[in-house]
């Protein structure tokens, strides 16, 4: 699946935008699981399987909270990113790869808004994106169920067949195939290791159909197809 034509630029953001190795990510992580535990009540170590079974049934820790319990998402949100960006080191390289893209930048992310701004900004690309669709937009319907990316589609106008979308999450990557997009899985380095990640987080089937293309190096990935 070639992507010499693609003329839609679609990216996700955590573990996709920055590398997995800064460990922002973690943050966020330990965030959620207090969340979890101050909701429910439960001590952290069921409150973190919890939110495991829920990222693996609902596509997001939050979407499983709505699901079985009363709770505010913004509120959910504005908890779970009161995080310090300062591991998320400027990317000149990779920003000026995506800016020489042809045609259209956008982010489709499961995080809100403020977090996406925050990331882009930390990476020296402020002004380089045409749009951001988050889980808000989505009606906190997450990514890989079909709904958010129909959504997404039509709210930026976006022809799936001249779009490819850049993914760290393979399970993310089957419905970006099924509408039509050209799939790109940005996996971590081969040294990379990490013994609080499931293995369905950092799960790697090449020989899938839905999966063309994968990279550990987006920059690099990226610099044939700019103009």
């Amino acid at each position: 699946m070639p992507l010499s034509d693609v003329r839609y630029w679609v990216f996700d953001l955590d573990n996709t935008l920055y590398p997995r190795e800064c460990r922002l990510f973690d943050q966020i992580d330990k965030l959620i699981t207090a969340y979890v535990s101050d909701v429910t009540g439960l001590e952290r170590a069921p409150a973190r399987a919890l939110q495991k079974e829920f990222f693996r049934e609902y596509g997001t820790t939050l979407r499983g909270l709505m699901a079985t319990r009363d709770v505010d998402p913004h509120h959910y949100l504005s908890k779970v990113h009161a995080i310090d960006y300062t591991p998320v080191d400027p990317d000149p390289a990779l920003m000026s790869a995506i800016r020489n893209l042809p045609g259209q930048k956008l982010i489709f992310t499961n995080a809100d808004t403020a977090h996406a701004e925050a990331v882009i900004d930390r990476l020296g690309g402020s002004d380089i994106f045409d749009g951001i669709f988050d889980v808000v937009d989505a009606e906190f319907e997450p990514k890989p169920h079909r709904g958010p990316y129909d959504k997404f589609l039509r709210d930026h106008d976006v022809d799936p067949t001249s779009a490819a979308m850049f993914e760290d999450m393979e399970k993310n990557l089957v419905t970006a195939h099924e509408v039509g997009m050209r799939t790109v899985h940005v996996v971590p380095g081969d040294d990379f290791e990490d013994n609080s990640l499931e293995a369905f987080e950092l799960e790697r089937k090449d020989d899938h159909d839905h999966v063309h293309h994968v990279t550990s190096d987006l920059a690099t990935f990226l610099k044939p197809f700019g103009q």
